[in-house]
């Protein structure tokens, strides 16, 4: 029996980002798709949030746990896994900060730029779930693909600043993170500035089979996503 037990949905940037990492950590762990299963009485008994991916180890206080930040931080604690995820107070506090951004600034974006395209259910609020017409909801779309250029630029500027990870000389947390969710951006024939390009062929490139067997999934998704409707 494996010692963690990691539920996901395969088409998912944030379920990618944990199925590389546990991965490139090494982990014995399960992985079980919970796809059309996370409102189950059975999943809400473990975690009430319905979201993937969610860990389920005996350890945790709850028994689960969610958010794939969430889970990368307290695996790579517990095992000591500083290649993923430095010790040093500063490096620890640039790898948070850069995982942060992603979430609050460059994911909402991402997520209304993408969603569309892939047939992912949009947030409550968005221009998208509203009784707006067809030519807002495209324009909202256009909107956010236009805004991502600025906060992507921040990684090259700030959170790479010519180093080849935000890790330094081997990918973090927050590259695999970013990496992951990059990949969505395919979905939209995003125009990725050459160093995008260059970060995530590097990623993959450093962790191997343990980002390309995953990302395999996604991109098969994707793919199909953006094939005409026969």
């Amino acid at each position: 029996m494996a010692e963690y037990t990691l539920n996901i949905l395969t088409p998912s940037v944030n379920n990618l980002t944990a199925r590389v990492f546990m991965r490139a950590a090494g982990l014995d762990f399960e992985e079980v798709d919970v796809w059309g299963k996370t409102t189950t009485p059975e999943y809400l008994a473990k975690y009430p949030a319905h979201l993937t991916p969610m860990l389920e180890h005996g350890d945790l206080p709850r028994g689960a746990l969610g958010e794939s930040c969430a889970i990368m931080q307290y695996l790579s604690d517990k095992h000591g896994l500083d290649r993923l995820y430095p010790t040093d107070p500063g490096r620890r506090a640039l790898v948070n900060n850069a995982m942060f951004y992603l979430i609050g600034t460059v994911y909402p974006l991402l997520a209304r730029a993408t969603y569309p395209t892939l047939g992912f259910a949009q947030y409550p609020g968005e221009a998208a779930t509203s009784d707006a017409d067809d030519e807002i909801k495209a324009k909202s779309r256009q909107d956010a693909e236009d805004a991502l250029a600025e906060p992507l630029d921040v990684y090259r500027a700030f959170f790479l600043a010519g180093s080849p990870f935000i890790g330094g000389e081997q990918p973090s947390i927050a590259d695999i993170r970013l990496a992951a969710s990059l990949e969505f951006l395919r979905a939209i024939d995003y125009a990725f500035p050459d160093w995008a390009e260059e970060f995530m062929s590097a990623v993959e490139g450093a962790l191997g089979d343990a980002y390309s067997e995953p990302a395999a999934d996604v991109r098969g998704y994707v793919g199909q996503a953006k094939a005409p409707a026969a």
